[in-house]
Formats: structure tokens, sequence, C-alpha cells
């Protein structure tokens, strides 16, 4: 089944802010930091402690977070994104095509280490997405 939920990048408080929201919603909090991540050696070691990736649920609640701050870099208001979680390869090349039309593409869809196609895209009103398909989870 398809899904739109908020993802969130922090300017490096993402734990904090996940932390902070887990206790006010009484929700399941995972954190996976740059350290032990397939990237880690892509990045300066002061980043090891930071969130590559959080997951707050409850229920049908889900909000995703990060530290991981795209190339425009962190503005306050550009920081929330919405995340597309397809259910085919075919829903999410047609929503990645139309989306991007008349915007910019920062991460053409690929294979991602996760083992899902991802891809990113400020569309023509500029609203970030990120679009994801796991056939696994499809599955």
């Amino acid at each position: 089944m398809t899904q739109a939920n908020a993802y969130i990048t922090f300017n490096g408080n993402c734990r904090e802010a996940m932390t902070f929201y887990k206790q006010c919603l009484g929700a399941e909090l995972n954190l996976q930091t740059i350290e032990g991540s397939p990237i880690e050696s892509q990045c300066p070691s002061a980043m090891k402690n930071q969130i590559l990736h959080a997951s707050l649920t409850k229920g049908a609640i889900l909000i995703m977070g990060s530290d991981m701050i795209g190339p425009e870099g962190f503005t306050m208001g550009n920081n929330i994104a919405l995340s597309l979680n397809c259910s085919s390869d075919e829903e999410i090349n047609s929503f990645f095509s139309k989306l991007s039309e008349g915007g910019q593409v920062f991460t053409p869809l690929q294979q991602m280490f996760w083992g899902a196609t991802f891809g990113t895209l400020t569309d023509k009103f500029g609203i970030r997405w990120m679009l994801n398909y796991d056939k696994n989870m499809a599955a």
C-alpha cells in the first residue's frame, strides 16, 4: 500500500527532537547513527554520532527524521519533505517522472544500500519529495 509520511531534517539535533516527540506521543523510536552504517566512511568523523535515519511509530503514525542535510543546506522551513513509500516499480517511476517536471532532481532514482529504489526532488512548487520502493516490503 502506498503511503505518504513526513520526513524532517534536523540541524544536528535529530536524536533530541525525536526523543522529545517519542515522549510526547508515547511512540516507539528507532535510531540509526552514521557510525556503523554503509556510508560511515563517506562522512567526517565528527558526524559519527549524528542520526542517519530515525523512525517514530505509533499505530498509523509514522514520522521519520535525519541529521543528513541535502546539497541545498539547512534552512528552517525547507527541512520537511513528503516521503512516498511506493508499492511498485511502475508507481515510483511514474510518480518521480511526473513530480520532477519543472522541478529539480537531487537524487535520481537508484538502488540504495538499504535495498530499495530511492530518489529525491523538489517539485515546481518548491515542495521536497523523497520516493522509496522496497520490493521486499511490498511483497
